[in-house]
């Protein structure tokens, strides 16, 4: 039975696929509507279908677009459930849409720009040499690892760091409602990118400092999250690298950090952080936690994600208690937050 000889429906439909060859045929062409979604965010759909809608010209004529192209790919969004139709010319958003907004609360558009960039896109297409080979294929693909490659394109970088900075908007306030820094006077985000997760800690803790140690390329982002939030009299961006070394605080944060490099990269960021504490301080690692085989959710397929990407890993706890030992420092405490992360409290050894 073929993709056209069976009753299909897309990935990403409101309706269920039938059987385990429609369930594949889904998963075949997944890609497809990962694709749709990332032009979406790129053309600003749900902004110009958002309220009493537009016609596919109309978006076409503020986009500068191809007319024909643009009804296709509305009509194709309308069958995905991201607008709908009543006479099939003027199309209005769904709330599914509604999430890509640009002025959105909590808006997804910066990660669906990022989860289809050609910089994530194009790794991903060689994930089987990646299995082969046990190497990242960043370089194989984009001609640079990673990192490298995002130094030297400014404009994939922005998209990076907004993605980042996006996720951790989502989840700043469910990881402040389960960290306690009521004793603590300086905290550094140690690649924190926008700093968003702890001028939230900031703005729950008025005695609060905060700092992020990031690249000096994401300075001003983090500045002017600081100015919005209403904490730039205690915060500062430090351009650094954690490799090297790291502020002095009372609590390093440590927040998707340690998935991103392998295990002799890690011990190094811990160590360091380590060394920087001040007495009776701590460190907080805030990361997704492997389960056990079989478990559904996303660990195993983020763990993918940085298999192609980098040289990082997702890891169970066991995993992480090795690097905390190399690193010098023991797990306190392990606590579930409001979402799939937790965050482990470390105390040096």
């Amino acid at each position: 039975m073929t993709l056209f000889e069976h009753d299909f429906v897309a990935a990403g439909s409101a309706e269920q696929p039938v059987g385990d060859t429609g369930r594949m045929l889904q998963m075949m062409t997944g890609y497809w509507v990962t694709q749709v979604v990332r032009t979406a965010a790129e053309l600003r759909i749900a902004d110009y279908l958002f309220g009493d809608g537009a016609t596919s010209a109309e978006v076409a004529e503020a986009e500068s677009s191809d007319p024909d192209s643009t009804f296709r790919f509305l009509r194709a969004c309308a069958s995905l459930g991201l607008a709908t139709s009543t006479d099939g010319k003027r199309f209005t958003s769904t709330p599914l849409l509604d999430t890509l907004r640009s002025d959105a609360p909590d808006s997804l558009r910066d990660l669906a720009l990022w989860g289809g960039a050609e910089s994530h896109w194009l790794p991903w297409g060689r994930l089987a040499n990646a299995i082969r080979t046990g190497t990242p294929q960043a370089e194989a693909a984009l001609g640079a690892p990673i990192f490298d490659w995002l130094a030297a394109a400014p404009g994939e970088a922005e998209v990076f760091t907004n993605a980042m900075t996006a996720m951790t908007r989502g989840l700043a306030h469910t990881l402040a409602d389960v960290i306690d820094l009521e004793d603590a006077r300086v905290a550094v985000d140690v690649g924190g990118a926008g700093g968003n997760l702890v001028q939230t800690l900031m703005q729950r803790h008025p005695g609060l400092t905060g700092v992020v140690l990031d690249l000096p390329h994401v300075g001003a982002e983090a500045d002017a999250s600081a100015a919005s939030l209403g904490v730039t009299d205690r915060f500062t961006f430090v351009g650094g690298d954690f490799f090297d070394e790291v502020p002095s605080a009372d609590v390093h944060l440590l927040k998707f950090v340690l998935h991103d490099w392998d295990d002799d990269a890690c011990v190094r960021i811990l160590r360091n952080c380590r060394e920087a504490l001040k007495p009776g301080g701590r460190v907080l690692v805030m990361e997704l936690l492997v389960d056990k085989v079989g478990t559904p959710g996303l660990e195993p397929l983020m763990d993918l994600n940085m298999m192609a990407l980098s040289t990082g890993r997702e890891r169970d706890l066991d995993e992480f208690r090795n690097l905390f030992e190399r690193a010098g420092l023991t797990l306190a405490t392990t606590t579930p937050s409001g979402s799939r992360v937790s965050v482990l409290t470390l105390l040096p050894v």
